[in-house]
């Protein structure tokens, strides 16, 4: 072989390498200049390989014009190995290799532009109140300029169907809004089940749902006696990733995995602290979805247009997994600028730098709406309950500081409104609430290195300090996380001996990239806190206090699963007992249970 046959086939191994991360491992944009190049150097090398060998054939053997067959064995690492081959047909077999692996890189990277989706039809139910609840819809018309729909509602009564149905809101569809819009179910009774239909101006029900759509009322949380639920929490998803070929465009398989899951309840799930065991059966009641509903650069950027954005998510909520999921629960999708243009956006609290503008016109059209109305008029946190379970959303990507902040230790995340909101609310449900979950959308752990340790909470010393004292202060404390498509429980503790303890579980991605070979999360962290505490010791001249001195990590993992691309952690509660409320989690990995 010649110094261009091991060229040739070098750049073809390559390319072939390249294609299988880009398709199967991570959809890196990195990956994007050099597969076409090197499938052009792998084609040209072939050609040229192949002329010199025939020229070098017919000077060696000139009166022989035929080619003497391949062996197998010879054959197999022809193709394997992208080796140049005197023989036509085994040439035109590693061609057609590299170029139907071309094709699916290219089908995986412009999908978005094959198919804008712009027909998918949807109505789901967000946030959820004790007597309310709030409904998007997306239905098309359009050889309309605008048009409305309106809600039919009523009780569902398990007993009888004599429940009458009543007039709901109507909600108004153009085209410059996506043909999508929201409104509220007003005047509900707490902890009751009911359902809904869509009509046209005549009163005619439209074909879409299928069935009426179901939910049920939160309980009222004046009335004392604890509750059970489970919800689920995970985030980061991307359509057809890994990539099984051009006829799963529309699938998202991590939507799928957790759709199948919760149609072959009842669970199995057993406590992790105790003894005691959790009430099986009981379904999810909603998810919460912490980030990267969307990515706007992975693996092309789309531009900086309000289509491009909303295309993306119309793509998603096509997704047959998702639609199982959103019509049998509620959704609560945050965070939504993740990936913009570049990875880990910083909004610097200026709404007008690009992209934010498109991007969160799509958000709030597509997720926003339907959550839970914000603390704060034109905000994206926002609080909610459900019975003695609170939970506080942050927004943690349009205040954020930039990385060329003078002073890194005052870089703020949440901005001093949605600040100073957080510490409001945890003294006001301190009290009230059994567990107080706040969620954030990237981790509060300062374990993950790389570009956690600038994009997550350890690039924000000074307010994840000020945050993680008043937590320690609070019992039952837990921080739902994301982003880094990782699983990990972590513990704090604090300074004192009567701090108490705040965990904190993150969970993804959804249905995305891990990497496989390298791990970024640290056991533990390097600074200890030292207690003191008393403990009474029983000695032949009777009882003795004794001082003990503990030196414990500041945050240690409890439990790290990096491995998987579909990952979800579900969280079931159990308040009914006020001096004993039980929370256990279970996470799953690949559809099957990780970790209780």
């Amino acid at each position: 072989m010649t110094v261009l046959s091991y060229t040739t086939a070098i750049t073809g191994c390559l390319y072939r390498l390249f294609c299988y991360v880009f398709l199967q491992v991570v959809p890196t944009r990195l990956a994007r200049p050099y597969l076409p190049l090197l499938y052009v150097s792998h084609v040209l090398g072939l050609l040229f390989s192949i002329r010199q060998d025939k020229i070098s054939t017919k000077q060696d053997k000139p009166d022989s014009d035929k080619t003497q067959p391949i062996s197998d064995h010879r054959l197999a690492s022809t193709l394997i190995l992208c080796l140049p081959s005197i023989s036509t047909s085994v040439n035109w077999a590693n061609l057609s290799i590299n170029t139907i692996l071309l094709a699916a890189v290219i089908d995986f990277a412009i999908s978005p532009l094959l198919d804008d989706a712009s027909n998918v039809t949807f109505t789901r139910v967000g946030a959820i109140y004790p007597d309310a609840a709030k409904v998007t819809v997306r239905y098309p018309f359009p050889s309309l300029g605008n048009a409305s729909i309106n809600i039919l509602w009523r009780e569902v009564n398990l007993a009888s169907n004599e429940s009458r149905w009543q007039y709901g809101p109507k909600i108004n569809l153009t085209a410059s809004s996506d043909w999508i819009g929201t409104s509220k179910i007003e005047n509900l009774w707490p902890n009751t089940l009911y359902e809904y239909v869509l009509t046209d101006n005549n009163q005619s029900v439209l074909p879409y749902p299928h069935h009426p759509m179901q939910f049920s009322t939160f309980p009222d949380p004046r009335f004392a006696g604890g509750s059970q639920f489970r919800f689920a929490v995970s985030s980061c998803v991307t359509p057809n990733f890994p990539y099984r070929g051009p006829s799963y465009r529309k699938a998202i398989h991590g939507f799928d995995l957790l759709a199948n899951t919760i149609d072959s309840r009842p669970s199995t799930t057993q406590l992790i602290s105790n003894d005691t065991t959790p009430s099986p059966g009981l379904p999810l009641e909603f998810l919460l979805f912490l980030g990267d509903f969307i990515y706007a650069d992975v693996p092309l950027y789309m531009g900086d247009e309000r289509e491009a954005y909303r295309r993306l998510y119309r793509r998603n909520y096509r997704s047959p997994g998702l639609r199982r999921i959103y019509e049998r629960m509620r959704m609560y999708p945050n965070h939504p600028i993740l990936c913009p243009i570049i990875n880990n956006y910083m909004g610097e609290a200026n709404d007008s730098k690009p992209p934010y503008p498109n991007a969160v016109d799509a958000f709030k059209l597509y997720n926003a709406n339907v959550n839970y109305d914000p603390l704060h008029e034109g905000q994206f946190y926002y609080e909610f309950s459900r019975g003695d379970v609170a939970f506080f959303v942050m927004d943690t990507r349009r205040y954020r500081s930039g990385v060329e902040e003078p002073d890194f230790s005052s870089r703020s995340m949440l901005g001093d409104l949605q600040l100073s909101a957080l510490l409001g609310w945890l003294s006001k449900v301190n009290n009230t609430a059994a567990f107080k979950f706040v969620v954030s959308s990237v981790p509060f752990t300062t374990l993950w290195s790389h570009d956690a340790q600038v994009d997550s909470w350890a690039g924000f010393p000074k307010e994840r300090q000020l945050l993680l004292d008043a937590f320690h202060s609070v019992p039952n404390v837990i921080v739902l996380s994301g982003d880094r498509h990782e699983f990990a429980s972590i513990v704090f503790n604090g300074e004192s001996a009567e701090s108490y303890p705040v965990y904190e579980i993150s969970t993804s991605p959804l249905s995305m990239f891990y990497i496989p070979l390298v791990r970024t999360l640290a056991p533990r962290s390097q600074a200890n806190v030292t207690r003191i505490r008393e403990e009474i010791t029983i000695t032949e001249n009777g009882t003795e206090v004794v001082e003990v001195v503990e030196h414990l990590p500041k945050e240690h993992v409890l439990k790290y699963l990096p491995i998987g691309n579909s990952k979800w952690s579900e969280i079931q509660l159990d308040t009914t007992n006020a001096s004993k409320p039980l929370l256990y989690v279970e996470t799953f990995i690949d559809g099957s249970s990780a970790y209780k």
